[in-house]
């Protein structure tokens, strides 16, 4: 099963965007999964249900951060270099999705924010929402980074 069907599974299974994304990559971070679901818990709908940035683009964000980030905090050319890194992989993936903002990918009112209260995982809410769609692409993109920094 590859990484795209596990952030696919996690996402019909309950779990937000962020989480889907991030907890599939789980063990290539060094990290077990239910430590990588916690960590992504309150990026999911945008951060909160802000529906802000995308939950499944923050999950690259964290996975790229635990794999390549830079942890010296004084090393600018390191922080340029992965923040480089970083756009570029949230470029392909606004490229593909459409947006990097939540409420513009699930076409609601502009400056849209929701309640706190996470909405029921019906047949209804998988069919209307491109959100299973995004979590895979995100997956993928990660797939493709990952694969080609192991042959590097």
């Amino acid at each position: 099963m590859g990484k795209a069907d596990i952030a696919r599974e996690l996402f019909l299974s309950g779990a937000n965007c962020c989480q889907s994304v991030a907890g599939a990559f789980a063990e290539e971070c060094g990290m077990d999964q239910s430590t990588m679901l916690r960590l992504a818990s309150g990026f999911g709908a945008g951060v909160a249900r802000l529906r802000e940035v995308c939950g499944a683009a923050s999950g690259i964000v964290i996975v790229v951060g635990l794999l390549d980030g830079n942890d010296n905090v004084s090393d600018k050319a390191a922080k340029d270099a992965h923040y480089d890194l970083v756009q570029k992989l949230l470029g392909t993936f606004k490229a593909e999705a459409g947006s990097l903002i939540c409420r513009d990918l699930l076409e609601l009112e502009p400056k849209q924010s929701d309640g706190p209260v996470s909405e029921a995982r019906t047949d209804a809410y998988y069919k209307e929402r491109p959100c299973t769609r995004i979590v895979v692409l995100a997956a993928k993109i990660l797939e493709k980074y990952i694969e080609g920094r192991s042959r590097a």
